[in-house]
């Protein structure tokens, strides 16, 4: 793709940058510093980008200069992102992004504190001048006030959780000089995002409307850290003023403890969004007046929505995927990691390699590796089911220099029956042999952390 790879050298020159840090820069850095800003010179951020490359090699940069390099090095993965959109909606033959339509919604959002907002750039821009290899513990530990006197603010709460895991990463980092390697492209990322949040309004992600229409889920896309689980369920909307489909999200989070693994996941998720449990037993949400943001992401609330009729993932995705249309993009979230365009593909031919499992569908003559580690433990599908599959519901990905293909659900022949197996299909309970078995040995677990979460907050 023409422009692609010398757009991720650029972004990857500025990394370099503040692997070394900026404090006293030398002339490598400079040198990479002139070749990032070279690359925006036919946007409308190249003065501002020249002159902050500048200030920078000299050693000389302020925080509004920071703040505009984390700005064009944004706007750089921004572009990569919107050609890398283009080519997965050729490909899936999904009609191009539209805006959303919506019911006007007057309220703009709450108002954000400046003063800790700038806090909060102060401490970025010192770790920039740091540097990912010069990090120590005091440097850090310079995140911690900023994060507990932003955490009352709602407004700020989205700043707050991403500094707080960028110093956590960190913090387990310390000393920088002694790392084998440093994680230039994910630092990058959390960094330059949220010196981005700093700026006020920024953050975005407000309710701008609501829908009325009927939801049919596609999947689940599970995601599990140590200390925190997501379930995002993609659907497709169906209007009820009879207007084109639409895809859409709806996501829940959740505070995990490292000995809740598993199926055992869906017990913490469960109550916090019914939507888990249309996926698991199959059938339409009808919402009425549901909140949703600019990009296409409901904000599920039970009070607007309604159990529907029976409806079959694999008939959705047949029938009116195709159909779909995807929101925009925000600005902040422009970027090739964030790329998930869900797909329908069948009368594919399978490849799977003897050693290392790797599966690889052909599609129109098109080599499409499959990414089995994302298929969660916390449901019944398995690589061996995908590895067996003739229909597949999944999410295109970019990852590593090529598109990938998450599997959401397959559709198998067991026993000489068709079957469809999903990864989200245990997400609302489940009478499956395996699902019961892996419910009841997570039960204990959860039931013993809430009795002692409540003995906590009765003290």
């Amino acid at each position: 793709m023409p422009g692609l790879a010398e757009a991720l050298d650029a972004v990857g020159a500025l990394d370099r940058v503040l692997t070394g840090g900026l404090l006293r820069p030398g002339p490598a850095q400079g040198a990479d510093l002139r070749a990032f800003a070279a690359a925006l010179e036919s946007s409308p951020l190249a003065a501002r980008a020249s002159e902050a490359a500048e200030k920078a090699a000299a050693g000389t940069a302020g925080e509004d200069h920071l703040l505009a390099l984390a700005a064009a090095r944004t706007a750089l993965l921004g572009s990569v992102h919107d050609a890398l959109r283009a080519v997965s909606q050729e490909l899936t033959g999904r009609a191009p992004d539209a805006d959303a339509d919506t019911e006007a919604d007057p309220e703009t959002g709450a108002e954000q504190p400046a003063n800790l907002l700038l806090a909060a750039r102060s401490w970025l821009c010192d770790l920039a001048r740091t540097g990912w290899r010069n990090l120590d513990h005091d440097v850090v530990a310079g995140a911690a006030p900023v994060v507990s006197a932003m955490l009352p603010e709602p407004s700020l709460r989205r700043l707050a959780t991403l500094l707080d895991g960028l110093a956590t990463e960190l913090a387990a980092s310390c000393p920088g000089t002694a790392l084998e390697r440093v994680p230039e492209r994910r630092w990058g990322d959390l960094w330059s995002r949220a010196m981005l949040l700093t700026v006020p309004g920024a953050a975005g992600g407000a309710p701008v409307g609501t829908v009325t229409g009927r939801l049919l889920p596609l999947g689940i896309d599970l995601h599990e850290h140590a200390t925190a689980a997501q379930a995002q369920v993609h659907a497709v909307l169906e209007p009820a003023d009879g207007s084109a489909p639409r895809l859409v999200r709806a996501g829940v989070s959740v505070p995990k403890p490292d000995t809740v693994v598993g199926a055992g996941v869906w017990q913490l998720l469960r109550p916090h969004l019914s939507l888990l449990g249309a996926v698991g037993e199959g059938h339409a949400v009808e919402v009425t007046g549901m909140p949703v943001t600019g990009e296409g992401d409901l904000v599920w609330s039970e009070e607007h929505a309604r159990r529907g009729e029976p409806a079959e993932a694999f008939a959705t995705a047949r029938v009116v995927l195709p159909t779909a249309s995807a929101a925009p993009t925000a600005p902040l979230d422009r970027h090739p990691a964030r790329l998930a365009e869900p797909v329908f593909l069948e009368g594919y031919a399978i490849e799977q390699d003897a050693d290392s499992g790797a599966v690889t569908f052909t599609v129109a003559g098109h080599r499409l590796l499959v990414d089995t580690d994302r298929v969660p433990a916390a449901g019944p599908l398995t690589p061996k089911a995908v590895a067996s599959s003739h229909a597949c519901i999944g999410l295109l990905r970019w990852d590593a220099g090529r598109f990938r293909l998450q599997p959401l659900a397959v559709e198998t022949t067991v026993r000489k029956k068709p079957v469809a197996v999903h990864a989200g299909a245990w997400a609302g309970g489940t009478t499956d042999k395996a699902g019961i078995k892996a419910e009841k040995a997570a039960t204990t677990a959860v039931t013993v952390l809430r009795e002692r979460a409540g003995k906590l907050l009765r003290k």
